[in-house]
């Protein structure tokens, strides 16, 4: 019986070790690919033949669900299973309607995963449910976890992809730093261009002029893509109207303030 071809895309190396011993002498599957970068995820995984790509949505220069979308469009796409520690509804809604045959929340037993891939590649009639009914059943497992014990970093991450600001543009990494500078030092947004824009650029080797017109556009991106009742639900209240945009340093202080409030 020819193995089954497996590909992970994940820029955890203790992920992507942990895959690697485990299906390092399987006699059903044959690790064919490892990656973490999302820019050139989809060539690689066609380049590999992969039958299965395990993929996680928090991942450099591309997100998941971008990938996701290409894969689905290639001639004979791979079945492909969500690993991540985003655990949102709207995650799990926007997967499955672009094809991910599952999703399972890190951290998770990879015995589980076997499982999950054996019912992916099965052509039994029992596992061809109705793509709402499967995402019924995993909002209903993951959706109210507690977002706690997650990490900063995929905590920033999971709002940046809810509220429409892709991975692969500058202004998502100095957002995301402004963030994180603005959790650790709240008082820091009300010194914004003396303080935290020169931090930024002193980090990636640029100019705070460049760092501010950068999160500039990222933010605008989230609102011209129209995702206000997205980015007003993450709030938990109505923040913005359609003609309403936040300033640099009010979608900084706002976002850092949840995170706050969540606990770090």
């Amino acid at each position: 019986m020819e193995k089954l071809k497996i590909a992970i895309i994940d820029d955890s190396q203790q992920m992507k070790k942990n895959i690697e011993e485990h299906y390092l002498n399987s006699d059903k599957y044959d690790l064919v690919l490892e990656s973490g970068d999302g820019a050139t995820a989809v060539e690689s995984i066609k380049n590999s033949g992969a039958d299965v790509v395990l993929l996680d949505l928090v991942l450099p220069n591309r997100d998941g669900l971008a990938v996701l979308g290409e894969i689905m469009e290639l001639p004979n796409p791979p079945k492909v299973i969500i690993e991540t520690a985003l655990v949102g509804d709207t995650f799990i809604h926007k997967a499955m309607q672009l094809g991910a045959s599952d999703y399972v929340v890190k951290p998770y037993d990879l015995n589980l995963m076997d499982s999950k891939i054996v019912q992916a590649t099965s052509n039994h009639d029992t596992y061809q449910e109705n793509i709402q009914d499967k995402v019924d059943k995993l909002v209903e497992n993951y959706a109210h976890k507690p977002i706690r014990n997650r990490n900063l970093d995929e905590r920033i991450s999971n709002i940046f992809i809810t509220v429409g600001i892709p991975a692969h543009i500058k202004g998502y990494q100095f957002l995301r730093e402004a963030i994180k500078m603005a959790v650790e030092s709240p008082d820091i947004v009300n010194s914004i261009t003396k303080k935290l824009y020169p931090s930024i650029a002193e980090k990636f080797d640029t100019s705070p002029s460049k760092v501010e017109r950068a999160i500039r556009h990222a933010i605008e991106v989230a609102w011209n893509r129209g995702k206000i009742e997205n980015i007003n639900n993450v709030f938990g209240l109505q923040v913005y109207g359609t003609n309403e945009k936040p300033t640099n340093g009010e979608f900084i202080a706002l976002v850092a303030d949840k995170m706050i409030i969540e606990g770090c």
